[in-house]
């Protein structure tokens, strides 16, 4: 009796960027209907598999990042939505509180303040502040007005108070003297603080103040680029190409090697004038053969006209403000991260991106700043006592910084695939 034959069992396996399919069959009227003309009409039937097997499997691959990505965006809208709910109802819960408080404390009518201040400056009131001193200073002036005509009564040596008036005649004088001697000097102490006031104000506008904000602006963007292991040179003093202007200079990841691009700085304490303004940063970008120019005002009357804060003119300049005794270096380090994605992006030869949620991240991340500056707006007369809405602050700058940084990734992202295909 004849042993069966064993079946052959069909099989895949992998190695390195291999796969080797042994005895698989498929059974698929479109697939077999594929190979079978394709090899009638002269191909080759491994061929026609094996680019039917790589192109169905980038499809697969393409499908599951789409699904992944479209997760992602929809469980972050959700995230989001609830925050802003929870913080309009914390902001109303504050506000009803506070203005509860101010209602009882300063109510027109039924208000504490209200109340002590018709008790004790009321004409109708017995124990008013008025009615009291005007009693206390009457009866003080008729004592004081008994007691003098008893003692300037006597016109001879017998007044007690004769020797006590010669010598306060005389006291008298030398006060007088004394006065227009002081007088005198008041008048210098004077003439001599209009004078400092005048210097101090001389060099509110010129360029010792500049200079410090030079100093502090160049202060804030090492400390932003030591994070994201950028080093930050302040070449204020240092001639460029053909001149100074510049006041910052930053190397993108010249921390860990070579830069992968430049980034130049320029603050300005003073208000240019839009055309002023490009020109200036044109100029800096060629004489420190950077990449992308920022400039940096400390307070948005110092934007320049037609222009507006975190929008990117020219494909490679950018105006942020900063205020440094104030002011969080927020919009300074949104404008930072920016411009170091734009030139990470153009570096990467911009080859996959996806410009799209490049842009859609950017938006959100300048949307959630002005609402950092509008909540700090509101909370400027009214700190006390609702500090915790400065913990909300700090979690919208958090979630600008997760927009920035999922730039950032983007762009990494790409750079490491245009890399892969340089090799």
């Amino acid at each position: 009796m004849e042993a069966a034959t064993p079946l052959r069992q069909a099989g895949v396996t992998t190695a390195g960027h291999r796969l080797t399919i042994h005895e698989l069959t498929v059974e698929d009227e479109a697939a077999a209907r594929l190979v079978r003309e394709r090899e009638q009409a002269g191909d080759d039937p491994v061929k026609i598999v094996g680019d039917a097997i790589e192109i169905g499997a980038r499809v697969l691959d393409r499908e599951q990042a789409a699904a992944n990505a479209e997760y992602v965006r929809t469980e972050f809208e959700k995230a989001a939505q609830d925050l802003d709910r929870q913080f309009s109802d914390k902001a109303r819960t504050v506000a009803e509180h506070f203005g509860e408080k101010v209602d009882e404390v300063f109510g027109e009518e039924g208000g504490q303040l209200a109340k002590e201040f018709e008790k004790l400056f009321s004409d109708g009131s017995t124990a008013s502040v008025q009615n009291r001193v005007r009693e206390l200073v009457a009866d003080m002036l008729v004592k004081s007005r008994e007691d003098l005509v008893r003692q300037f009564s006597a016109a001879d040596g017998s007044n007690p108070l004769a020797d006590f008036k010669a010598s306060t005649v005389r006291e008298l004088g030398r006060m007088v003297e004394r006065l227009n001697e002081m007088q005198e000097q008041v008048l210098a102490l004077r003439a001599e603080k209009d004078k400092l006031e005048e210097l101090d104000a001389e060099r509110e506008r010129g360029t010792a103040k500049g200079r410090s904000f030079e100093e502090q602006v160049a202060e804030a963007v090492d400390a932003i680029a030591i994070a994201q292991g950028d080093v930050a040179d302040a070449v204020g003093d240092q001639k460029g190409a053909t001149g100074k202007t510049g006041d910052v200079l930053v190397s993108i990841e010249a921390c860990n090697g070579p830069a992968r691009g430049r980034i130049v700085f320029e603050a300005k304490n003073a208000k240019l004038s839009s055309p002023e303004a490009r020109r200036e940063l044109s100029r800096g970008m060629r004489e420190r053969d950077a990449d992308f120019a920022v400039l940096v005002v400390p307070a948005d009357d110092k934007v320049p006209a037609k222009l507006t804060p975190l929008r990117e003119y020219e494909g490679d300049k950018l105006v942020v403000t900063y205020e440094p005794d104030t002011g969080s270096p927020l919009a300074l380090e949104v404008g930072y991260r920016l411009a170091r994605a734009r030139v990470l992006m153009k570096r990467a030869g911009a080859d996959g991106i996806d410009s799209g949620a490049v842009r859609e991240a950017v938006e959100r991340a300048v949307a959630e700043l002005e609402e950092v500056r509008k909540v700090k707006s509101q909370l400027t007369g009214a700190k006390t006592g609702i500090d915790t809405a400065y913990e909300m602050i700090e979690a919208i700058a958090e979630r600008v910084r997760a927009q920035l940084s999922e730039v950032e990734t983007l762009v990494a992202a790409s750079a490491e695939a245009q890399a892969e295909l340089d090799v």
